[in-house]
């Protein structure tokens, strides 16, 4: 029997297999409201089989926000947007997170599909200041101003009345956005966070951030839920945070009441990363070994591959990204090429196009 099929047990929480939908962000909302693009496009992967659908990147604040279409999670028009989007999931069978993020110094920029535009929106355009552990900018963007202690107050705090809201919204789970070089993933880089107060300095000060956050949305997230954390476990340059940091750090956050470490990698420096298929495995290996179940995610394309990261003790669960975009009942294939299509998860009106597809009697 194929273990990509499995369910996971986190808390009170029953995931029907180990596959996830990686949060990716899509770009489409207005004033942070999801919208039918989203109905649309996390509807057939709750459908398609994923185990966890896990919601883009969203925006604690406005401020927090990647881009200006960015979702977001700070008002009930959005929490009552969302609820839409959860419940639907909930009828495929799928369990359903939120990743909750504040893009620091690398908020307020232009989308990646934007005609003729990159960088910071100006703030005449709808941009905004941005904030960051040190004043130094990612390269190609605006410089962010030094967080002050009220900045940082206020940020912890957003990050819990979001969690508030996603759990009004029937979120299964939250997942902290502490990668990819966005605010909380800048103060754990000793190359973007410069400072010398307690959110600074070694490995205990740049993590401080990231575990009130924690504590900050378990205090307030029901006891029974999941909280994951997903984590750059490299920068891919000297200098960086590193693979034993990300480790240790996943050491720390077992204490504070988190479930599940994501881990990825880069995103926060310009940096040469040779991406083959599996790249970030090792990494998710190596973050194991803190003892929480972890998520290896990374040009994980076919079902084989994906089982023989389980098989081989690597990870404890697959998460996609990519790859979900082009084929959204991956979940579908991989059960039949794996011999687990009994325990494929086919909406009703799909059943005539199990795999392998079957002709019809005449």
């Amino acid at each position: 029997m194929s273990s990509l099929f499995n369910a996971l047990q986190l808390r009170d929480v029953t995931i029907p297999n180990r596959i996830f939908l990686a949060p990716m962000c899509q770009y489409q909302a207005v004033d942070g409201v999801p919208n039918d693009w989203h109905v649309v496009h996390y509807g057939p992967r709750a459908a398609g089989g994923f185990g966890l659908i896990i919601a883009e990147a969203t925006g604690v604040s406005p401020e927090g926000r990647i881009t200006p279409y960015c979702c977001g999670l700070w008002n009930e028009e959005q929490t009552t947007a969302w609820r839409r989007i959860v419940e639907f999931g909930h009828s495929q069978g799928a369990k359903m997170a939120i990743q909750l993020q504040h893009a620091g110094r690398k908020a307020s920029v232009y989308r990646e599909f934007e005609p003729g535009k990159s960088g910071s929106v100006p703030v005449e355009e709808g941009g905004w200041e941005t904030i960051g552990p040190s004043a130094i900018p990612f390269p190609g963007l605006a410089t962010p101003r030094e967080a002050t202690g009220s900045d940082l107050r206020k940020v912890v705090a957003d990050f819990a009345a979001a969690a508030q809201r996603a759990d009004a919204a029937g979120f299964d789970a939250v997942e902290i956005h502490a990668a990819h070089g966005y605010l909380i993933f800048q103060f754990l880089s000793p190359l973007s966070n410069h400072r010398t107060d307690e959110y600074g300095g070694d490995l205990a000060g740049r993590s401080r951030l990231l575990l009130e956050v924690a504590d900050a949305i378990r205090a307030v997230w029901p006891a029974g839920k999941p909280l994951l954390v997903r984590i750059s476990a490299t920068e891919w340059v000297e200098g960086g945070f590193t693979v034993e940091e990300a480790t240790e750090v996943a050491r720390m956050l077992a204490d504070h009441g988190v479930d599940l470490v994501d881990v990825s990698s880069g995103g926060n420096v310009l940096a040469k990363i040779n991406a083959l298929p599996g790249y970030q495995v090792p990494l998710a290996a190596a973050v194991r070994e803190a003892g929480l179940p972890v998520s290896a995610v990374g040009w994980i394309t076919e079902p084989a591959q994906a089982q023989a990261i389980l098989d081989d003790g690597l990870a404890d669960v697959i998460s996609l990204g990519r790859v979900a975009l082009r084929e959204p009942s991956w979940p579908l294939r991989a059960a039949a090429e794996l011999d687990a299509d009994h325990m494929a998860r086919y909406p009703d009106s799909y059943l005539r196009g199990r795999w392998p597809a079957v002709e019809p009697v005449r």
